[in-house]
């Protein structure tokens, strides 16, 4: 799979960091602690290894909430502007990057939707919904 390192930062600007594959997965996930961490249908999640992860500006700014009744899950987000960056794994052997936050595109796609069967009703599921490059018109 891809190796290319990758930037991302968050919405602000302050955080910065550097990713290379091979990726682990790449995820759509729709459980209901992904759709509350966005605020959105589905986090779109790549998962790297955690050696292959590096802080480059603003990791003291990085902030994180990890759900006491959840044994995997947690997030991560910058203290000034509250956009999502990577979060490591309670283990340290892997982190998550919120594909959205990621200044480049990945040479690869999505692999899976997962937890669909916890998907909110109105989420996306390949629907006629019109298609807008950018807004639509007024």
């Amino acid at each position: 799979m891809d190796e290319k390192e990758l930037s991302g930062s968050c919405l602000c600007g302050t955080v910065h960091y550097r990713v290379r594959g091979p990726w682990l997965r790449f995820m759509h996930c729709h459980c209901s602690r992904c759709r509350k961490a966005t605020g959105s249908a589905h986090a779109t999640n790549l998962f790297a290894q955690a050696d292959h992860f590096r802080w480059t500006e603003g990791q003291n700014e990085v902030r994180r909430y990890e759900p006491p009744t959840a044994a995997r899950f947690s997030t991560s987000f910058c203290s000034k502007c509250g956009g999502r960056v990577p979060s490591l794994s309670r283990d340290a052997k892997t982190v998550t990057i919120p594909a959205g936050s990621l200044d480049e595109s990945p040479e690869t796609q999505p692999q899976a939707r997962i937890f669909w069967g916890s998907r909110a009703s109105w989420s996306c599921d390949g629907d006629a919904l019109p298609r807008f490059e950018a807004a639509p018109p007024r």
